[in-house]
């Protein structure tokens, strides 16, 4: 099965397709290893950052389906639906989950490529990047713009499939994940479209004028 075969059949089975991921997914437990974990910490309102993490396959069998779970930590992020937002408790909101990032278009993707590599699943916070084979990297990356001040926790872990019985640990025999603390400031960033119709950040000599 294809990389691209293997998402889609994924997208399917998580949201509520016939057949079941959890049923064909081979039990057990995947050695990876996290390679590289990158996001800016200090960030503010407006800006666009890139978020990666890179995930290596260090045993010996290929790893069903690379899974990586994200959300903003504490209770607020914990309850809330999406992976980068928080749950506002007031009753009786339409929308309870206020974004604290922006997730680009197309993202999240596999480094140096121009099309989408990651799957979504009936979970929002869940993204399947399909097999990963021993002793091969997949190095990913979110596309996320900051729209809410403050200092958050942003959490993510790595899983081998959906499943119950497929699991992942790093040589040192715990579960592989991590997290980014970022601080977002409410001072907005002076903005301009250059040539190319582009909307980018004004060079400091620019903003001094």
């Amino acid at each position: 099965m294809g990389a691209l075969t293997a998402l889609l059949a994924l997208t399917a089975v998580a949201c509520g397709g016939e057949s079941s991921s959890d049923a064909n997914e081979p039990g057990g437990t995947f050695r990876v290893k996290v390679t590289e974990a990158s996001f800016p910490t200090s960030q503010r309102l407006g800006q666009t950052s890139l978020m990666k993490i890179g995930v290596r396959n260090t045993g010996k069998k290929t790893v069903p389906a690379l899974i990586v779970n994200v959300s903003v930590g504490g209770e607020e992020g914990r309850t809330s639906t999406l992976p980068f937002a928080i749950h506002d408790p007031q009753p009786e909101l339409a929308q309870p989950d206020r974004p604290v990032w922006v997730l680009a278009a197309h993202y999240p993707k596999f480094a140096g490529s121009s099309a989408p590599g990651g799957a979504e699943t009936s979970n929002q916070k869940t993204y399947a990047f399909g097999p990963l084979k021993p002793g091969k990297t997949a190095n990913l990356v979110w596309k996320l713009s900051a729209v809410r001040s403050g200092h958050y926790g942003l959490l993510y872990t790595i899983d081998a499939g959906l499943g119950n019985q497929v699991k992942t640990k790093t040589g040192g025999g715990v579960k592989p994940g991590g997290s980014f603390s970022v601080q977002i400031s409410s001072a907005r960033l002076n903005k301009e479209v250059n040539g190319r119709g582009e909307v980018v950040e004004k060079k400091p000599e620019q903003n001094a004028k």
